[in-house]
């Protein structure tokens, strides 16, 4: 599947987190639905925006709602994809990235959130050290500039993590897997197994509860980061054997692993809040809209959606849509200014076992 490329010339780009620093301007959107009728609240049959992807990872959209930009993680490119799905143009490869023959590669994307003034786009990838930040400048013509800002977070084949998000307080939150090195999860001097805070400028963000990039640890591969109305971080996590996770993240909190997979009842670790059998699951991508986490299965081949409750912790029952229907789902995406829901397919990877361009991406309206 490595296809890695020579650097070829970048041109426009660039991609905005879809709710703005405060989160309250994020456009209602709640479950899906398994029938083509909607019930209140919930979406209807999918419908396909574009088509002919290999591996789309990560997806994040331009400031205006126009277009979203979306990566694929083994030829490490990037393209703008309009809203409307019609025009999908080529902006070039993010340089210095390799594969790891596994789960490795270009992955996850974001913007500034002030970037109609910086006009910074930050991606995640794999380089020949290791897995690496990196910022580059997008000018309205062409994405130059290119600069690591954090180098040196293990790799390995698989558990690479690769998430990226801005949070409500400005700084870069990024998820990273134990690369297949357990003890690492523990290690708060490690940048492995963790959820990272960092500065736009790649520094650690001030107030990270060890005093350097660690935000939370005792992390698997986690690969879903999203932010509710209130602020709360909310994350995807994959587990090994027995069960996934999606875990409420707080600052120098600690998620178990590899102690326990699931739910801990250890002094000193936090629970999930909710899990599921890995078959069932294997989750990547995640969003929080309209009052619900979605959540988009690997392995488990779903969308699931879970209330949470804007008033406390807890979190309602966990509904499965579209199971099987289109093979593993990597990536959902609050669509901003409408009620819908944009979901990746990933069927082109080694798991997948389908041809280079079998991947597309789906538009999830809500009713």
């Amino acid at each position: 599947m490595a296809r890695a490329r020579t650097l070829t010339t970048l041109a426009a780009a660039g991609a905005v987190l879809a709710a703005s620093l405060t989160l309250t301007t994020t456009p209602p959107i709640a479950s899906a639905h398994p029938t083509p009728s909607t019930a209140a609240g919930e979406p209807g049959r999918p419908t396909t925006v574009s088509t002919g992807w290999t591996i789309p990872w990560g997806v994040s959209w331009l400031p205006d709602g126009s277009a979203a930009l979306v990566t694929e993680r083994d030829d490490f490119r990037v393209w703008r994809v309009s809203r409307d799905g019609k025009d999908k143009q080529l902006l070039g490869t993010v340089p210095e990235s390799q594969t790891t023959g596994g789960e490795g590669g270009l992955m996850g994307i974001a913007v500034d959130p002030a970037w109609n003034t910086s006009r910074h786009v930050y991606v995640m990838h794999t380089s020949a050290e290791g897995n690496r930040i990196a910022r580059m400048t997008y000018d309205g013509t062409s994405l130059t500039g290119y600069k690591p800002l954090l180098k040196g977070i293990k790799k390995n084949r698989y558990h690479n993590g690769g998430r990226l998000a801005f949070g409500p307080d400005g700084h870069l939150y990024a998820t990273t897997g134990d690369a297949q090195d357990k003890p690492l999860a523990q290690d708060k001097n490690s940048l492995s197994g963790k959820i990272l805070r960092l500065t736009k400028d790649g520094g650690p963000a001030p107030g990270n509860p060890f005093g350097n990039y660690v935000y939370s640890l005792g992390h698997r591969n986690p690969q879903g980061l999203a932010f509710d109305a209130r602020g709360r971080l909310w994350e995807a996590e994959l587990g090994d054997s027995k069960r996934d996770e999606l875990n409420l993240i707080k600052p120098g909190g600690n998620y178990g692993w590899p102690t326990c997979e699931g739910a801990c009842g250890v002094a000193g670790l936090t629970d999930p809040k909710k899990t599921w059998p890995v078959a069932d699951a294997s989750p990547s991508g995640a969003a929080v809209i309209d009052g619900a986490v979605y959540l988009a299965a690997l392995r488990g081949k779903r969308l699931w959606r879970v209330p949470i409750n804007a008033d406390n912790e807890n979190v309602g029952t966990a509904k499965a849509y579209y199971v099987g229907e289109y093979g593993r789902l990597r990536s959902v995406t609050a669509v901003p200014g409408a009620d819908e829901l944009w979901l990746s397919t990933t069927n082109a990877d080694a798991n997948g076992g389908q041809p280079d361009g079998s991947d597309k991406i789906l538009r999830v309206p809500i009713g």
